[in-house]
Order: structure tokens, then C-alpha cells, then sequence
């Protein structure tokens, strides 16, 4: 158990309020209008922390910085080659997903989660409208 820390749980709570899987810069930026005297320094570790404490999610992209997500719920990802944008499927049939990759598991072990994640590009990259600032 890591002890507590009103930081730590400052840049969690910012985390668990947002879907749009932000790099360590973009918590950095959000926590310290509530803590001014953060520094992204501490915002790097604590997020180190969390993810390796299993409390948030790191997805490395390839792409640029690594993406924070506080829902750790299985679900899966669309990763953006082009941007590097993260984007949640909620809306995939998880269980059939399960299921199906158990059977072809079968008797070499047991299935206790996952993390699966899709690459392409998203629709503003296509559309060439997606804003690199």
C-alpha cells in the first residue's frame, strides 16, 4: 500500500474525471490550477506510482508521450498513428471477446483480463483537421 499523498490523490482525481488520455504535461497542467506549487516532476513520478500500483492505466502509444487513463476497467483502445490520440470502444462485446479468446487458451491457462488496443487513424486525421499544437 503507498501512503497517502494529497498530490497523488489530486492528479488521480483528475485522471478519474476526464476521457481524453492525457500525457504526464497535459495532468501537469490541469492539477496545478487547483496546486500552483506542483511540479511536473512530482506529477511524473505519482503518475510512475499509480500505474505501477495498478490504480491508472499507462498506454504507450509509439507515438510521442505515453497517455494516462484512471479507468481501469477493461475496455479497449484506438491509438492514433497519426496523432497519437487515444480513444476509448467501450462499446465492444467484452464477454464474446472473453470467451472467444479463452477457446483458442483452452487448456494452457486462464484468462484473468486484458488490454487490447487497435492502431489507424482517427477521423480528424483523415479529414486533416486534427490541431498538432
Amino acid at each position: 500500500m503507498i501512503k497517502y499523498s494529497r498530490q497523488r490523490e489530486s492528479i488521480l482525481n483528475d485522471l478519474l474525471s476526464r476521457y481524453d488520455h492525457p500525457t504526464a504535461d497535459m495532468v501537469y497542467e490541469s492539477v496545478r490550477t487547483r496546486q500552483p506549487n506542483i511540479s511536473l516532476g512530482t506529477v511524473y513520478r505519482n503518475l510512475s506510482l499509480l500505474a505501477e500500483s495498478g490504480q491508472i492505466l499507462k498506454i504507450t502509444t509509439g507515438i510521442g508521450p505515453d497517455r494516462f487513463d484512471g479507468h481501469t476497467h477493461e475496455h479497449v483502445h484506438f491509438i492514433c498513428t497519426a496523432c497519437g490520440n487515444v480513444y476509448d470502444m467501450d462499446y465492444l462485446p467484452r464477454e464474446r471477446l472473453t470467451e472467444e479468446a479463452a477457446k483458442v487458451l483452452s487448456t494452457k491457462g486462464q484468462i484473468d483480463g486484458y488490454h487490447l488496443q487497435f492502431y489507424g487513424r482517427c477521423q480528424n486525421c483523415l479529414n486533416g483537421t486534427t490541431n498538432f499544437s
